[in-house]
């Protein structure tokens, strides 16, 4: 028996299968690593933006929590600060090039219809959970116990008094909504708007919604901030309910023949590795890899 397995892991069709995949790998990232970097630049950029208004508004000693008692006033100020970093990070150079998804759940929604490769879908993954451990990391050195403090907390996302239960539902009824506002948006002649209504539902849940779950709808995002803070034990509903929400929301609005890119916003002018703008096909871009490689 253990000889057959042994013939069977080893054997030639096997190893050809490992090596393919292996060598479609290396190629994704070869010709697509700014992107994979990108992402997890924005998703860096966002975790700093939302730790330091967390402490802004938050931290107890702050002049800014001081002089604002309302919490529902606090949570608005927040939501506006980061819906607007999300709207700036959508529409910047370098969110036009990623598609700015920073987010493994909308990555795995538009794998899910067909529009991102398994190969780019895997690394945007992996830098978005890096980028925002990375974020909250550096936000921890240059705030410090600021950051740290109980009331501010890493700004971790966790269920609110109505419990776990409620918190996996509503954080997958805003994770749908949200997807379903991409792709409703992004598929109509008002495409260009979708990061502005993105970042205006951004707004919209820290506002009121964030006291049933936190708010999170990003898996890598609540990891990042549960990292530092070393409170994995509700990781488990940011990790299911947001991907469970954009995946039927993907479901949904699924209709056989009808193309679409993965770009929250699809610029002219900017290369898509998605649906192959303005970047070689994959012979030119052999080619090239083989002649940059001749001596």
């Amino acid at each position: 028996m253990a000889s057959e397995v042994d013939t069977e892991v080893l054997s030639p069709g096997t190893r050809g299968e490992r090596a393919s995949g292996c060598t479609v790998m290396m190629e994704a990232l070869e010709r697509h690593w700014p992107e994979y970097l990108i992402e997890a630049a924005l998703l860096g950029a966002f975790m700093v933006a939302a730790c330091a208004l967390g402490v802004l508004l938050e931290y107890p000693e702050s002049s800014v929590h001081l002089g604002m008692p309302d919490p529902l006033l606090r949570r608005a100020l927040f939501g506006i600060g980061m819906g607007l970093t999300a709207i700036a990070l959508i529409y910047s150079r370098w969110g036009k090039r990623s598609g700015a998804h920073m987010n493994p759940s909308v990555t795995l929604a538009f794998l899910s219809l067909g529009r991102v490769k398994g190969p780019d879908a895997a690394f945007y993954v992996t830098a978005q959970f890096l980028g925002a451990v990375v974020g909250v990391l550096v936000s921890w050195g240059i705030l410090g116990a600021r950051l740290s403090h109980p009331s501010v907390d890493f700004v971790t996302t966790r269920p609110g008094d109505r419990g776990p239960a409620v918190a996996f539902l509503a954080e997958l009824a805003i994770s749908f909504v949200l997807m379903a506002v991409v792709l409703a948006v992004s598929a109509s002649r008002h495409a260009r708007l979708t990061g502005l209504c993105a970042g205006a539902l951004i707004f919209v849940y820290i506002a009121f919604e964030a006291p049933l779950s936190g708010m999170s709808m990003n898996p890598a995002r609540s990891f990042g901030s549960a990292l530092a803070a070393g409170d994995p034990s509700a990781l488990w509903i940011y990790f299911l309910a947001p991907l469970l929400g954009m995946l039927l929301a993907a479901a949904t609005f699924k209709r056989p023949g009808v193309a679409g890119c993965a770009k929250l916003d699809h610029s002219p002018d900017v290369p898509c590795i998605f649906c192959g703008q303005g970047t070689p096909t994959v012979a030119e871009g052999a080619t090239a890899g083989r002649a940059s490689r001749q001596p």
